[in-house]
């Protein structure tokens, strides 16, 4: 190849160059490909995952929200479906990591009680082995609570 070609080859390869931007739209420069601010949409801040909680002949259903880009990861709301009386649960906060934690208020109907903690230690295969209480106990009764696939 001579040298009158590779210069044409480099100049081609270098205006076929595209820049995109954090977003993935197409940008003029390097340098604004890099410049815009990064928006972080909400479906970033925020997954879900299902648990069961097993206690003897008891089940809840629950449903959790959480930040994934925190760790241990931020429990940002969701619900216990079921499986407690006066469900559903509106989940408040608490964390999930090597530690589970999460707390919870009745918006169901009943005579329950107001407030529940689940609070347990992971294990593997993966679920948490703990306890839970009411009104603010957190050591009433025991508890497994594991990953719905």
């Amino acid at each position: 190849m001579t040298t009158q070609a590779r210069k044409q080859k480099t100049a081609q390869a270098r205006t076929e160059h595209r820049y995109l931007n954090a977003q993935g739209a197409e940008v003029k420069t390097r340098d604004e490909a890099f410049a815009q601010p990064l928006e972080v949409s909400a479906e970033a801040l925020q997954a879900s995952a299902k648990l069961e909680l097993h206690n003897g002949q008891v089940t809840f259903a629950i449903e959790v929200k959480y930040n994934p880009n925190t760790y241990p990861h931020v429990v940002t709301g969701g619900q216990i479906t079921s499986g407690i009386c006066g469900a559903p649960w509106d989940i408040t906060g608490g964390s999930i990591g090597d530690q589970l934690r999460l707390d919870a208020k009745r918006s169901g109907q009943g005579s329950c009680a107001n407030t529940i903690t689940i609070v347990g230690e992971y294990q593997n295969p993966p679920a948490y082995r703990g306890t839970y209480g009411f009104e603010g106990a957190t050591s009433s009764f025991k508890h497994t609570t594991r990953y719905e696939c």
